[in-house]
């Protein structure tokens, strides 16, 4: 399956969101490819510290600046992996728009925050102009950096504004601000293999996991 990580808004996680997925397939047995398409390099990064730990199952990880790369690497070595994820967005960008034509799944990180729901029209609009070259996108959003508890009021008004996008499904596996993401992701690893373990975050992971898979 290829996934797409991707959101034309900056600041809503989905480099740790693209690196967590990609671990976690690693480590349920799969053989991933995690393509970086944002050109700070942050999950090459996050990858590189991985293999310099010598933490198995080790992630291949490349990086690739504009969207004709990406489509010919993809279209290269399609067959050689279980699971592909690229990470692109944080703009409206050539590499971002290429992930879509090739995903199977769109998966939208947004953080409950009045600008990263009103971003999520130009996804919807991105979304439409994949759809109208290649059939069977499936394109869904997640809340990621959710406040604290089910009853806030932030988290409900954005899950309200992005049901009325209908280009989006939105996923109610959302993940909440935890340092584990973070420490995790920095260190290039799954939150399941941080210490201390925090199993709020690991749930949340695999919950999320289990809805895309």
């Amino acid at each position: 399956m290829i996934v797409a990580v991707a959101n034309t808004k900056g600041g809503v996680g989905k480099t740790t969101l693209a690196v967590q997925l990609s671990l976690a397939r690693a480590l349920a047995g799969r053989d991933v490819w995690l393509i970086d398409g944002d050109r700070q390099g942050t999950a090459m990064a996050a990858i590189a510290a991985r293999s310099e730990a010598e933490k198995q199952p080790g992630i291949a990880c490349a990086q690739y600046a504009d969207g004709p790369q990406i489509r010919a690497q993809v279209q290269q070595q399609l067959g050689k992996w279980d699971d592909i994820i690229i990470d692109v967005g944080g703009r409206d960008s050539t590499a971002l728009r290429a992930a879509l034509i090739l995903a199977d799944t769109l998966l939208v990180p947004f953080a409950p925050r009045s600008y990263d729901v009103w971003a999520l029209d130009d996804m919807a609009e991105l979304v439409d102009d994949a759809r109208s070259v290649r059939d069977g996108l499936r394109a869904f959003a997640v809340m990621n950096q959710a406040d604290p508890g089910p009853l806030s009021t932030d988290n409900l008004d954005a899950i309200a504004a992005v049901t009325e996008v209908p280009q989006l499904i939105y996923l109610p596996t959302p993940l909440r601000r935890r340092k584990a993401f973070s420490n995790a992701g920095g260190a290039g690893l799954s939150v399941t293999e941080l210490s201390p373990r925090d199993p709020k975050a690991i749930a949340e992971i695999n919950a999320l996991v289990k809805r895309l898979f």
